[in-house]
């Protein structure tokens, strides 16, 4: 049975005019009796709808705004910004010792995709912790929580912007990719599509943290989640995602784009499974690789490549 997160399935976008469509409340929890979820369906049985069945989205944006905000406290606890800075902070210094940004003078751009409630956005820009030449950039299809996001960043008064759409189709090019618990939403072939769209743009690399798919990883999220999290969806999806979260040779065999070199930091067998809950699938232009090494110091022992590490794609 396929493990479905309640969050993906009670909104809807339309990928190329970012404008939201209907969703029809039985049609979620027909999906979702499917996948043997009965505890899942319930909880979207509670949710309103319309005379037609289509659930409300004014309840649907303020539902999904409230877990976020839970899911922030979470990343506040897990320290994800500390975890993105010990890998990007190295990553620009290798962009900017190569100068392969090229155009010299051309600001270098972080684009977070995913970003939510822009936390790690907001985060980064209240640390100045990449520099005050890399521009910071927020980009999702869910326009309530862009919204949300852009409104806490001015009451924080901070440096950074929120986009409302696709992160592909943003009029200027990335420097760098990100995002913080996206991987694991795509399946099948729309996981390496996903890394082929970066390796096509001007981007010089990408860096994606999601859950590591060890045996405790569901185990851990049902705790953490039933432990911080009080609304019933925040923690079915929070278990949902850790029970969906791909193997290190899935990511690494998915982000073998062309024209980029994958890499993984701390894999599951340089890591301990107690304390790694995310950890970053990389992928850097060839000439980048060796710079960032150098760049990272003795950490670049952690950061593997396909030849070293075995077995099939799941």
């Amino acid at each position: 049975m396929p493990h479905l997160e309640i969050s993906d399935l009670i909104t809807a976008t339309d990928p190329h005019s970012g404008a939201r469509l209907p969703v029809r409340r039985d049609e979620v929890i027909r999906r979702l009796h499917e996948a043997g979820d009965r505890r899942g369906a319930r909880i979207v049985e509670a949710l309103p709808a319309d005379r037609q069945g289509v659930l409300d989205p004014a309840a649907v944006d303020r539902l999904m705004i409230d877990v976020h905000t839970e899911l922030q406290r979470l990343s506040e606890e897990l320290r994800i910004g500390e975890r993105l800075v010990h890998v990007l902070g190295p990553l620009f210094d290798a962009i900017r010792a190569t100068a392969v940004s090229a155009g010299g003078g051309t600001p270098l751009r972080l684009v977070d995709i995913g970003s939510g409630l822009g936390y790690v956005i907001r985060w980064l820009a209240a640390h100045g912790a990449l520099g005050p030449d890399v521009e910071l950039v927020g980009v999702d299809l869910d326009s309530a929580l862009v919204g949300e996001a852009g409104r806490l960043a001015r009451a924080e008064g901070l440096d950074c912007r929120f986009v409302h759409g696709n992160a592909f189709d943003l009029p200027e090019a990335a420097t760098v990719y990100v995002s913080t618990g996206v991987l694991h939403h795509f399946r099948g072939p729309d996981l390496a599509e996903f890394f082929r769209a970066q390796a096509a743009s001007p981007a010089l690399a990408f860096c994606h943290f999601d859950i590591a798919a060890t045996r405790l990883a569901p185990v851990g999220a049902w705790v953490f989640h039933r432990a911080r999290m009080r609304h019933p969806l925040g923690r079915h999806d929070g278990v949902a995602s850790a029970r969906r979260a791909h193997t290190d040779e899935t990511l690494l065999h998915a982000a073998a784009a062309p024209g980029m070199r994958p890499l993984l930091y701390e894999p599951r067998g340089l890591a301990n499974p107690f304390c790694t809950t995310l950890r970053p699938v990389l992928g850097v232009r060839p000439e980048l690789e060796a710079p960032l090494r150098r760049a990272m110091g003795r950490a670049a022992r952690r950061l593997v490549g396909p030849e070293q590490l075995g077995g099939a794609p799941r």
